[in-house]
């Protein structure tokens, strides 16, 4: 399975997808590695946990300076079951490449963190007291995967799919895949607490953050392919 977009200019090595595919794939090995109580101990250190996020009785500027907003960055590098961590990474590298060959490396790393923050921040509103970890890059994934929408919105991707005993490449339009994409969250929606605290509001927020900055990156995308 591939994604082919044609640029007017060819661009320089893309390295910010595979540096967080990277990552990803290292935390994931070192919490494999850990014995169950210090791994239990780690979500809860690094998850973004909604009930330390806000406090009604503590005033907002001591809570933006709080260390505990520090975990909606470090969540979005935490799986705890391979089959979640291979479809964040798959949708990344099929829609991450494009979507950073024309933001550019830096900018699309700025897309991911971001988005990924953002997402994870209204999650927490929206489950306020809740103690369960959120953790995952599937806001973050999300919020490539708007972004890819609005930069490319007619784009169709060429899929291998294997058919008994041959291998057939046909093209589908990206919102096909966008949303097979959405059937799997729905499926670790209701797959139970294994994965953390799975809220669609991660991934709306992501989704609607990532159409918000391609489009408000449509000029510096513009100025690099003339460049």
């Amino acid at each position: 399975m591939f994604v082919h977009v044609e640029t007017r200019r060819r661009s320089g090595a893309r390295w910010a997808t595979w540096l967080l595919v990277l990552v990803c794939v290292a935390c994931f090995v070192g919490l494999a590695l850990t014995p169950p109580p210090q791994r239990l101990s780690l979500l809860l250190e690094w998850g973004t946990i909604p009930a330390n996020v806000f406090d009604a009785g503590e005033p907002l500027w001591n809570q933006l300076l709080d260390p505990a907003l520090l975990r909606l960055f470090t969540a979005l590098f935490i799986h705890v079951a391979w089959i979640h961590l291979l479809s964040n990474l798959l949708f990344l590298a099929i829609f991450g490449l494009p979507a950073e060959r024309a933001l550019g490396s830096l900018r699309f790393l700025a897309l991911f963190l971001s988005g990924g923050v953002i997402a994870n921040l209204v999650g927490a509103l929206t489950l306020a007291g809740v103690r369960l970890p959120i953790i995952g890059c599937s806001g973050a994934v999300s919020a490539v995967l708007g972004a890819y929408a609005a930069l490319f919105p007619r784009a169709r991707l060429g899929l291998v799919l294997p058919l008994g005993l041959y291998l057939e490449f046909v093209r589908a339009p990206a919102f096909l895949l966008i949303g097979i994409w959405v059937l799997l969250q729905l499926l670790f929606s209701y797959a139970g607490p294994s994965y953390g605290a799975v809220v669609w509001w991660t991934h709306i927020a992501g989704f609607l953050f990532g159409i918000v900055f391609a489009l408000l990156s449509r000029e510096a995308i513009a100025r690099r392919l003339r460049g």
